[in-house]
């Protein structure tokens, strides 16, 4: 025979279920302020800006990449540049070898190695109503066509949902953030934020807008999460090595999954399951993206190897999400909506 609870105990389990329930909720902020501000690279050894449970709402303000030297080549007067950010391109000296000036390190509470953190982007905002887009002498895709460098500056309304990027031509504002990741392994020192890797990093995967998830494999403990390289709008490709370069607030939720562990980052959209594939060359990205797809569709769906590769072939779509870092990135796409039920 069960015996009964006592009163008391039942009370204490109550608090501490509504305590544990406070927890998951409970909302940080990282402003744009340079002591949460590394620039240029992901390092195991930068000290947390923040410290956060599995569960916990984070807001998180970047700054755009490169600084304020370009914009202000575009364009963009003193007077429209928000005062963090002039006092975060002053203080914050120690940068590269990359370009991004990236939020953080976040540590999650728990998180080990072998561990993925469930990175859910809620909303994204804009700190600035303008963007610069532009390449660089011997960068982007064909170099060799522009040996030399372009700036454009966009002003656009925000509430608009869309930009003018000349007179006849409007682009859809869909802002997502181009660099999302942890430290790498310790033994890595500093590593550029401009290539994406194990660590995941700078993906530039224009679909990681706001109602995505990114599913990150942890390689330190705490994971030392980051985030940078705010983005208005862009392309598959990142054809000129810039999109529409901007300064973003976003909401993340951080969820850490035990024990769950990815070779590399994963995400799903509203409508669409992705796996990505990151490499020098492009072939070998896009079948790595392929075998991604595969490993999910055998682990989290019970196909057969073969099955779930027929599928690719039948159901899945490739994409080229940027070729531009020298490491290059393809991701798969599959739509939730073949499932029944």
């Amino acid at each position: 025979m069960i015996g009964r609870t006592a009163p008391g105990v039942l009370a204490l389990m109550a608090l501490l279920t509504l305590s544990s329930a406070a927890r998951a909720q409970q909302t940080h902020e990282l402003r744009l302020a340079p002591e949460n501000i590394h620039w240029g690279y992901y390092d195991a050894r930068v000290r947390p800006a923040l410290r956060v449970q599995s569960g916990d709402r984070v807001i998180v303000e970047t700054m755009v990449a490169r600084g304020l030297e370009r914009m202000r080549m575009a364009g963009v007067t003193d007077a429209e540049i928000p005062q963090t950010l002039k006092v975060v391109e002053q203080a914050v000296t120690d940068r590269g070898p990359g370009a991004h000036p990236m939020t953080g390190p976040i540590y999650i509470a728990g998180a080990e190695p072998g561990d993925v953190l469930e990175v859910q982007i809620l909303n994204i905002e804009f700190l600035h109503p303008y963007g610069v887009t532009g390449f660089l002498p011997g960068g982007g895709t064909i170099p060799d066509d522009f040996p030399y460098a372009g700036l454009k500056l966009l002003r656009f309304d925000p509430g608009s949902g869309t930009l003018q990027f000349r007179p006849g031509v409007r682009v859809k504002l869909a802002p997502f953030f181009g660099s999302i990741g942890v430290a790498p392994p310790l033994l890595s020192g500093r590593i550029s934020s401009n290539p994406p890797g194990p660590h995941t990093g700078n993906l530039d995967n224009k679909d990681l807008v706001a109602g995505s998830t990114l599913y990150v494999p942890v390689l330190v403990p705490g994971g030392l999460l980051s985030i940078g390289d705010g983005h208005a709008a862009q392309g598959d490709g990142e054809v000129s090595g810039t999109a529409i370069e901007t300064s973003l607030r976003g909401t993340f939720r951080i969820v850490l999954q035990k024990g769950k562990a990815l070779r590399w980052p994963r995400a799903e959209t509203p409508t669409h399951f992705i796996t990505m594939g990151l490499h020098p060359d492009l072939d070998e990205a896009a079948r790595m993206a392929v075998r991604e797809m595969i490993d999910y569709l055998v682990s989290e769906r019970g196909f057969t190897r073969d099955d779930a590769y027929l599928l690719c072939s039948v159901a899945v779509d490739l994409r080229v999400t940027q070729t531009v870092d020298g490491t290059k990135g393809v991701h798969a796409l599959l739509a939730k909506a073949i499932f029944e039920g």
